[in-house]
Formats: structure tokens, sequence, C-alpha cells
């Protein structure tokens, strides 16, 4: 009986957000055959912008047309973290919601990690600096990344981190498909 061949594991494209209220980070990385590639990365800067409503708009428009133009398929964001501004973590609350929905819009699985475990898992230390996290990426995917801005590289991080959480033995994060299946499993986000 002749053997088949195994058909090639198509390229995986994977969508990376630093979420922000000024400055978004994002980067997209492509794995094929188990390596990571640098497509694209970079921020987008709405610190000019006169309103909220605005930069939500252009976090939305922006995100839609790397996705259009990349075709990922996957959408690994940051989880904000917990501070004493209870104005500015609405703030980012709502730009990580509109960076999900812009996501969601276009079909992409949603997997959101914390800072802590972005860091740990690019670097092996969950407390590493933001400086050390982006000296480790240059080195793992072996490219110069001094000249890109440190949201851009925690995008980069939280892409990196989502295909080694989800790809290894150890993959244990949900995706979901819809806000909907998020907020069954997570009731407590529902606002």
């Amino acid at each position: 009986m002749p053997t088949q061949k195994k058909a090639p594991t198509p390229p995986r494209t994977i969508l990376g957000i630093d979420p922000g209220t000024n400055v978004l980070g994002y980067a997209l990385i492509r794995i094929f055959k188990k390596k990571i590639y640098l497509v694209e990365m970079g921020v987008v800067t709405m610190k000019q912008l006169p309103t909220h409503q605005h930069k939500l708009k252009m976090i939305f428009e922006r995100i839609q047309a790397l996705i259009r133009r990349h075709l990922p398929t996957e959408m690994a964001i940051e989880a904000p973290f917990f501070g004493k501004n209870v104005q500015s973590m609405l703030k980012l609350g709502r730009a990580q919601g509109v960076a999900i929905a812009a996501g969601m819009t276009e079909n992409l699985t949603i997997t959101e990690y914390s800072p802590k475990k972005i860091k740990q898992s690019v670097t092996g230390n969950g407390n590493a600096s933001k400086e050390q996290v982006a000296a480790m990426l240059a080195s793992i995917l072996n490219v110069k990344l001094d000249d890109y801005a440190l949201d851009a590289t925690d995008a980069l991080a939280t892409a990196v981190c989502h295909f080694y959480q989800s790809s290894g033995p150890l993959a244990k994060h949900k995706r979901y498909g819809s806000w909907e299946s998020f907020l069954k499993d997570n009731p407590d986000r529902r606002g």
C-alpha cells in the first residue's frame, strides 16, 4: 500500500495587539514550518485626535485594514493591567474592546493574555522590562528591533506569546469565535 504524503501545513498568521488610547502597538507574524517570521509591526498614534471617540474609530479602522491586508486568522491581545486611575482604565478597556470587535467582525479568533504571561512566555521572567522583552524578541526572530517603539515590540511579544501558548503541548488558552461565547465563559466581563 503506497504511503500518502502529508499535506504541508499552510502558513499561520497571527496579529498581536498592545492596546492603547494614545498609542496602539501592532505586529503580524507568520509561522511556517514552526519558524516565526516578522511580517509587519508598528504603532497607530492617536494623540493628535480631538476626542476619545475619534481614537476608537481610528483603532477599529486601522486594525481592520491590517487584517484585510495580511489575512490573519488569529488575534492575540494584551489584557489591560489594573492601575489606580479609573478613568485611564475605562479608556484603555474601550480601546481593547474596539480592537477585539475589529477582529471579530473579520472572523478572527481572539485570545487575551496578561502582561505578566506575555513576558513570562517570551523571556521566562514575568517581571521582565519592556527593553528585556524587545531584546529577547530580537534574538528569537533574528531581527533588529532598535528602531521600533516599545508599544510595537509589546504587540510582537503578544503575538509570539500566542504562538508559544497555542502550539505547544501545554496549550490551554481558550479561543473565542464570538463575543457571546466569550461572555458566556466570562460573565464578570459583561461590564
